[in-house]
């Protein structure tokens, strides 16, 4: 295990570092966000912050590199991006107006069919599903550690132990 932790980390910063060599950047979370608003229509924001959570974890497992730079923290309900929920605060539900000036988004093919494969496999779910999904996996639990349900966290899902779990349960199926 400890090997392939330090293999995806390595893989992970090779892919950041590629990146930012060559000059392409990421999308940014928020662009994800409308993407999946344009696609899916209005939502709780507990399912937006849960499908953009799923389409960062399949991208570094199937695409070995993360969809954008943000991180997500272990809160009680499940992953959540600091950045969209600065921007949904207060919210229970956003419309399909939500982050309308991030429809600028340029996905490549390969980000496009990940966020599909989110969409199609994760949309018909409820919020809370999705939410205890993500307390039954081990990014959220393994960086929540001993708290209790329900207490606060800001702790940072490290995106080396999303790729390292996401890609090892993808193998498995």
């Amino acid at each position: 295990p400890i090997y392939l932790s330090i293999f995806l980390l390595r893989t992970y910063n090779r892919n950041v570092i590629l990146y930012m060599r060559e000059g392409i950047s990421m999308s940014d979370v928020k662009h994800v966000a409308r993407y999946i608003i344009e696609q899916l229509g209005g939502m709780t924001t507990m399912k937006l912050q849960k499908l953009v959570y799923y389409c960062q974890a399949w991208s570094l497992a199937w695409d070995e590199k993360p969809l954008f730079e943000e991180e997500f923290q272990a809160w009680a309900n499940g992953p959540v991006c600091y950045e969209l929920f600065s921007e949904h605060r207060g919210k229970f539900k956003v419309d399909e107006n939500f982050l309308q000036d991030y429809s600028d988004y340029k996905f490549e093919p390969d980000e496009l069919e990940t966020i599909g494969i989110v969409i199609e496999h994760y949309a018909e779910k409820s919020p809370h599903y999705l939410s205890e999904l993500t307390h039954k996996e081990r990014p959220w639990k393994e960086t929540r550690g001993s708290l209790p349900l329900g207490e606060s966290s800001t702790e940072i899902i490290p995106k080396e132990l999303m790729q390292e779990y996401y890609a090892g349960i993808s193998s498995a199926e």
